[in-house]
This record gives structure tokens, C-alpha cells and sequence, in this order.
């Protein structure tokens, strides 16, 4: 569908059939993150548990651990707009933070059409606030995507989370994340996210603020598709303009699907902006 701007917004959001075998990747993100859980389950210094943060089947979350304990707590949260994926298909993204010696916490949630994404965010704030009861320290958050808008939220003024888990959040990376849903109401896909105008504002942090103190980096690839890069540059000249710390970051030659791969290198740029100095 498109608007007075002549903007097909279904083919602005749409990743996969502008990838290179776009179509292999989830099988392969979940034969991934299948093998990482058998190496940690094998290997005498982590473990992982699931647990439950709501009635729901899909209200769980898989908290990957040092022995030894956590110098914090990082949480991934997936993206799919909303739609899609659970927790299973990302665990090899903890690799990363896990290997630095943080706790991962990755949730899964009820998705929509089931949920309205404004009930999507008050679960991930429920998700967050159980992992924080679990490990001490401080809490980063990262997600990807729809991921990126829903931990872009938890740092909102409008925040679901407690006074005291918001207290703990050092860092934020949104990946390729969507701030300003306004767009998606005319995109195929709002046949299922059921936006409205009011849902939409509500939801899009570009329209909101930024908890007092908050830093966030807007994390986008370079060769992803005009939208996304767009949806990065916003919210973090918006938030600095209000006086956040953000920062922006255009990842050379990533794509949509490969520009989460350095959460799993314990090494890279993408894993050190995340944990940095704030354990």
C-alpha cells in the first residue's frame, strides 16, 4: 500500500527478497543457536535455564549464565515485526556477551495478531524485570528489529519496567531497530499488528523520550534497505537533540539478516559497544 508520497511501504520494510539467499537464513540462525545450547550445556563453565515470566507458553526466557557468576546482565530480544521467531533461533547470539563473562537473557513472546504490540512491550518489560531479579549488576539491552523498537521502549519515559530495573540500564542497542511506527499502518503486514494512529505514536519511540541518563546506539547495516537505515538516523538525532547520549552507527557492507552475527564474537566492535566499561 502506498501513500500521498507514492511510498510502497510493504516493499520499504520488506528484507528477504532483497537478500542473497534471504530465505536460508532462519534455518540456519536455528541450527546455529541449537548447537550453541548443546556446547554450553557440555562446557563446565556456563549453563542456561528457561524460565517462566507469564501464564503464556510463549512467556519464557532462556538465561544463559557464567558459573563463576555475571559481571551483568545483557538481554537480546528478537525481532520478526512482531510476527515472528521465538527465542530458539538466537541463543548463538549470547555467545558473545556470555564468553566477556555477562548473563544473556533471551525471551520469547506472544506475538501478534495474538498480542497488540503495545501488550508485546509490557511482556518484554515483564521478561527484563525476572531476569533482573535473577543477576545482579548492571543491565544492557540489545535487540534486533521489531527487537530493536521494543528495547528502544523499555528506555521510553513511558517505560514498563520498574523504577529499579530502569535504574540499572547502562547501555542500549537498538539493531536495525523501528522507532517510528507510524509507516507500518500502511504496510500488508498492519493487517496482523492491528496499528492504529493512537498505537502507533504511542508506540514509536521516536515520539517519545528518553528516560533520564539513558545512552543508546542506533546500530543499522550500511547495505540494508532505505527504511531501516532511516528508522536508525531518527531516533538517535531525535533523542540528542533532547539531550540523550546516542550514537549511530552504519555497519559496512551488513545486510538486514547479517548485521546481528557480531553478537556472537566476543570480540567485535558490535559486542564491545554493548558491554564496554560498564560492568
Amino acid at each position: 500500500m502506498s501513500d500521498k508520497t507514492g511510498i510502497d511501504w510493504t516493499e520499504a520494510f520488506a528484507n528477504a527478497d532483497f537478500i542473497p539467499g534471504g530465505m536460508e537464513f532462519p534455518p540456519r540462525w536455528a541450527k546455529e543457536a541449537q548447537d550453541f545450547r548443546d556446547w554450553v550445556s557440555d562446557h563446565e563453565a556456563y549453563d542456561y535455564q528457561e524460565l517462566s515470566y507469564g501464564d503464556h507458553q510463549r512467556q519464557c526466557l532462556d538465561l544463559f549464565v557464567p558459573k563463576t557468576g555475571a559481571k551483568g546482565l545483557v538481554v537480546f530480544v528478537h525481532g520478526g515485526f512482531w510476527l515472528a521467531f521465538d527465542k530458539s533461533s538466537w541463543s548463538h547470539l549470547a555467545k558473545g556477551a556470555l564468553l566477556n563473562g555477562w548473563a544473556v537473557a533471551l525471551p520469547s513472546y506472544i506475538l501478534a495478531p495474538e498480542a497488540t504490540i503495545p501488550a508485546i512491550t509490557k511482556q518484554i518489560g515483564q521478561a527484563i524485570t525476572l531476569a533482573a531479579q535473577k543477576v545482579a549488576g548492571p543491565i544492557n539491552l540489545t535487540g534486533h528489529s521489531a527487537g530493536g523498537h521494543l528495547v528502544s521502549r523499555m528506555i521510553c519515559k513511558d517505560s514498563p519496567l520498574p523504577t529499579e530495573v530502569q535504574s540499572r540500564i547502562k547501555k542500549t542497542i537498538s539493531i536495525s531497530g523501528l522507532h517510528d511506527l507510524r509507516p507500518l499502518q500502511l504496510a500488508k503486514m498492519n493487517e496482523n499488528l492491528k496499528l492504529t494512529p493512537d498505537s502507533a505514536s504511542a508506540e514509536s519511540a521516536y515520539l517519545n523520550e528518553a528516560i533520564e541518563g539513558s545512552d543508546i546506539l542506533c546500530w543499522v547495516g550500511a547495505a540494508e534497505r532505505p527504511e531501516f537505515l532511516r528508522q536508525s538516523s531518527l531516533l538517535a538525532e531525535k533523542w540528542a537533540m533532547q539531550g540523550t547520549k546516542t550514537g549511530l552507527y552504519f555497519a559496512e557492507g551488513k545486510h538486514h539478516f547479517d548485521v546481528v552475527e557480531d553478537l556472537c564474537n566476543p570480540d567485535s566492535d558490535l559486542v564491545s559497544n554493548l558491554i564496554g566499561d560498564t560492568a
